[in-house]
């Protein structure tokens, strides 16, 4: 698509000539007056739900962004999207149905953005697949736009101890080990969500939403600041305003979505030790506005950022404590003043990078999330790519918090989450063994499901680090562990994660950055002649779309990659 770069062309298309009268007459029902009708519309994309906490709050955010936009000489209108929670969601069917919304939820934007003409855009999105979904629209679409991420939700409380949503996994885990009994874990269940915002830590959408402003697509202090703060509300009231300035400027998504502005989001990544959910997403915004991104990027960029912060799910705090002393900005500004950032990047405050970190305070001394720069707790980010026989186009281990970098071990090998599960609830995975999922990639799964809940049992169980988990599925950011998913080529397109026998020896080393089975070239030969591929499990629908239609997890398990993606821009 071509860019959009005349001052409201797009909206004078409804808006102009007699031909248009009933276009007019239609926004009039909607509060459209004569005046309006002189001014650039905006699209207020909002991402409101009541089936998750993450996005409950959002209707309200949206009608301060349209205040803004209001204030400031635009005419707003707000639409909707979906939304799912990978929560509720998680350890069951549902769970197929989670990366799917994503591009569900870009489109959607896509769709109705490109229908009504705006001129620019607000996105507001909470849950894990909200924030790349509006920028992968955004991208795609390239008009002066603005994300919005709805905030963090205040951790919980219970017996002068912090918990949230990952407590309550673990404690199923607890619970059928016999360590805490089921009204413990039902208090665990009460105190864990105190309200509004998305998951505390550094999960996936905290992970994403620190990616969204390191990419400059954010306004400052938008990934730290809590769902419910006043900062928040001004924020939406803000983005609102100062999307019209974006317009009046010409400055586009893709003057800030640079390949150096996503080399400053894979650092901030590797520095937090967020999600491996980031390589999936990062990747597939990077296509919408024709950015090459690969593997090869994201390890090059570990091997010199050290991992800093003292985060959940590996660490002791959550996103709210991080905002307490001085929040993303300043985590960037330490970042930048050691030459890890590149500060020139333009950004949608119309300064770069740098210009907006000037004047933002440094991090409170005395502090214990974020580490000195000298005294990290890991010298190399935490999220490894791996390669081998087992996965030639790469696997992703998150290492955070995790003593031991390498593991041998015999396969424990299951075709489905459920049989996982059940072989773990049933004491029959001990320590030693890997444990392996598969036929749960993006066509596979389909949608490449996360495993949470089986991290959590494993961990619940005491044996974290003494079971490893490999799959063609993905993770929760919420997941830790000795686990490694994204194994590429999938087990439904014949990658070698399908010719895996239970017992064979496989190694894991994030040190070589190896992911192997010890099997002979004659013998892995065939077993590759004997496999036969399984049906798609959803002929129909919504998933038996997607499974036709999706790529590899090694290239952002995007739904328009038809052949070698071209145009490609590597600035």
């Amino acid at each position: 698509m071509p860019d959009n770069r005349d001052l409201r062309i797009r909206s004078k298309v409804i808006s102009e000539g007699v031909n248009r009268a009933p276009n007019r007459a239609l926004l009039r029902a909607v509060g459209f007056t004569d005046e309006d009708f002189k001014k650039p519309m905006v699209g207020i994309a909002s991402t409101w739900s009541e089936v998750t906490p993450c996005n409950v709050h959002i209707d309200q955010l949206a009608v301060a962004a349209k205040k803004g936009a209001q204030a400031n000489g635009g005419a707003p209108l707000i639409f909707n999207t979906i939304t799912v929670s990978d929560g509720v969601a998680m350890g069951h069917e549902g769970m197929t149905f989670s990366l799917p919304s994503r591009e569900a939820i870009a489109d959607s934007i896509e769709i109705v953005t490109n229908a009504e003409r705006f001129d620019s855009l607000v996105a507001i999105g909470g849950c894990d697949k909200n924030t790349p979904a509006c920028l992968m629209a955004i991208g795609r679409m390239n008009i002066p736009a603005i994300y919005v991420y709805g905030g963090t939700i205040q951790p919980g409380q219970l017996e002068g101890e912090k918990i949230d949503v990952i407590s309550a996994f673990e404690g199923v885990g607890q619970y059928h080990d016999g360590k805490i009994t089921e009204e413990e874990l039902h208090r665990i269940e009460c105190h864990a969500c105190p309200g509004a915002g998305s998951c505390g830590g550094m999960y996936t959408a905290n992970t994403m939403a620190t990616a969204a402003e390191a990419l400059g697509i954010s306004l400052p202090y938008s990934s730290s600041n809590a769902a419910i703060s006043e900062g928040k509300a001004a924020e939406c009231v803000e983005a609102g305003r100062m999307v019209i300035q974006l317009l009046e400027k010409g400055i586009y998504p893709k003057d800030i979505l640079t390949k150096k502005a996503f080399e400053n989001a894979i650092t901030l990544v590797m520095a937090l030790g967020g999600s491996t959910n980031a390589f999936l997403h990062l990747i597939a915004i990077a296509h919408s506005v024709q950015v090459e991104l690969s593997y090869d990027d994201f390890e090059r960029i570990r091997r010199t950022t050290p991992h800093i912060a003292d985060l959940k799910p590996s660490g002791r705090y959550v996103m709210q404590d991080l905002n307490e002393i001085g929040g993303i900005p300043g985590v960037m500004k330490l970042l930048l003043e050691h030459d890890m950032l590149h500060g020139d990047c333009m950004t949608v405050t119309g300064k770069t990078l740098a210009e907006n970190l000037a004047s933002v305070p440094p991090l409170t001394e005395h502090q214990e999330i974020i580490r000195p720069l000298d005294r990290p707790i890991k010298p190399t980010g935490p999220l490894v790519v791996l390669k081998g026989n087992l996965a030639p186009d790469g696997a992703i281990a998150k290492m955070s918090g995790i003593r031991q970098t390498r593991f041998i071990g015999p396969a424990r090998v299951y075709d489905s989450e459920e049989a996982a599960t059940q072989a773990i609830l049933n004491d029959e995975i001990r320590k030693g063994d890997v444990l392996v999922i598969r036929y749960c990639g993006p066509k596979g799964g389909p949608g490449m499901p996360e495993m949470l809940s089986v991290t959590a049992l494993i961990v619940g169980k005491g044996l974290g680090e003494e079971v490893a988990l490999i799959t063609d599925g993905r993770f929760s950011g919420g997941s830790h562990g000795f686990v490694v998913g994204h194994a590429a080529p999938e087990a439904q397109m014949g990658g070698p994660i399908a010719f895996l026998h239970e017992g064979d020896l496989v190694t894991i080393d994030s040190e070589t950055q190896e992911i192997s089975f010890k099997v002979t070239g004659e013998e892995l030969e065939k077993r590759s002649r004997d496999w036969v591929q399984p049906p798609l499990k959803a002929s129909t629908g919504v998933l038996g779309k997607y499974a036709r239609l999706v790529s590899s997890a090694a290239h952002g398990a995007v739904t328009d990659l038809f052949g070698q993606a071209a145009d490609i821009r590597a600035k």
